[in-house]
């Protein structure tokens, strides 16, 4: 039996349409995925992220846990509640997840994992763990809410209390705030402004009630993904995984290689990759012919099949079929061919960063 979040029986109120992801029940759609994703694009949507998994990372050498465990180096969060992204590698540098992680004190630390790979980040955090006094503990009270769009701040501080409303206002990207019972995030997977915020597993259906009134849209999985992959933002399992490291996945903004002397988890091999040339890389596709780009669709040029689909639909935004794609190093085409069925379709190449703040880049 999949697990369920805290706001279940919203969904199942708003009459969601209920799929399985990664053993959740979650909500694929409330009816049209298309209008969830143009009202986060044009006003404000809302998601049940409470599926993810909220680990607490406590003890005195929390900081260079993190420092090990991560690629991304946690010494650049030196205010409360600032936020960071990075990859946790294997030691082959492939990504065994990627997450954001929060600054909470020297000696307190909270990484939000992907649902979906649950378990094998648990074990390794916890493997990593035995040489550190650190404690690794999921923290499972907690229902998570993201409030995304051009307007999804003014709206949710608007059923904020008076103390909440005054502690989040002026809240900076990538930054968070304990605002009474409320974990407030300035993070989002959508390429839009937002809130990530974490209530009381008790508050949660509530809270979500009162974002509806607000008129907040509920939008479900389907939207989110057609969100994000418009901003060029991976998925995890698809875009990248334990055989892709970050310099094939478009994620070498994450590593921090200074200070040289700061060992990570899968540095040395990365470090030769870096140095010899990642065999892959990842680039952005807008199909130029009648048809929808879909994972593991080859890639052809000059007749060979030089990559594939990592993630590719069709773009409620842009209005065409857009995709992210893994190739050879070597490609340097502006156009290439996409095996669809049974034709081959024209795509142009672009950077895997298709929308930004509601406006087309392509």
């Amino acid at each position: 039996m999949a697990s369920k979040t805290p706001l279940y029986q919203a969904h199942v109120d708003a009459d969601a349409r209920i799929v399985d992801f990664g053993g959740w029940d979650m909500p694929l759609n409330y009816g049209s995925q298309i209008d969830e994703h143009h009202a986060v694009r044009q006003d404000a949507g809302m998601f049940d992220v409470s599926h993810m998994t909220v680990v607490e990372v406590t003890g005195s050498e929390a900081k260079p846990y993190l420092q090990y465990l991560l690629a991304n180096d946690v010494d650049k969060l030196q205010v409360a509640g600032k936020a960071l992204y990075s990859g946790m590698l294997n030691e082959s540098a492939g990504v065994i997840d990627d997450l954001i992680v929060y600054f909470l004190t020297d000696t307190h630390y909270r990484v939000v994992v992907n649902a979906s790979t649950r378990d094998k980040d648990l074990a390794w955090m916890e493997n990593v763990a035995q040489q550190f006094a650190v404690s690794v503990e999921e923290k499972t009270d907690v229902a998570m809410i993201a409030v995304q769009g051009p307007n999804a701040i003014e709206k949710a501080i608007s059923v904020m209390s008076a103390e909440q409303q005054e502690l989040v206002a002026g809240l900076k990207p990538f930054v968070a705030i304990q605002a009474d019972s409320w974990f407030v995030a300035r993070t989002g997977y959508t390429g839009e402004d937002g809130y990530e915020i974490m209530v009381p597993d008790e508050e949660g259906i509530a809270t979500w009630n009162k974002f509806v009134e607000a008129g907040i849209k509920p939008a479900g999985l389907a939207a989110r993904d057609t969100l994000r992959l418009e901003a060029g933002m991976n998925l995890y399992g698809h875009d990248m995984d334990e055989t892709v490291s970050p310099l094939e996945a478009n994620m070498g903004w994450t590593i921090a290689w200074e200070p040289a002397e700061r060992d990570f988890v899968g540095r040395k091999v990365l470090a030769a990759q870096k140095e010899s040339g990642a065999p892959r890389k990842m680039i952005g596709l807008v199909l130029e012919d009648k048809g929808v780009m879909r994972e593991g669709q080859e890639v052809v040029v000059n007749e060979e099949v030089v990559g594939v689909i990592t993630s590719g639909t069709m773009s409620p935004t842009v209005g065409k079929s857009i995709a992210m794609a893994r190739v050879n190093r070597d490609v340097t085409a502006e156009q290439v061919l996409v095996q669809v069925r049974k034709k081959q379709l024209n795509a142009k190449v672009v950077k895997a960063c298709f929308v930004r703040k509601g406006e087309a880049l392509v």
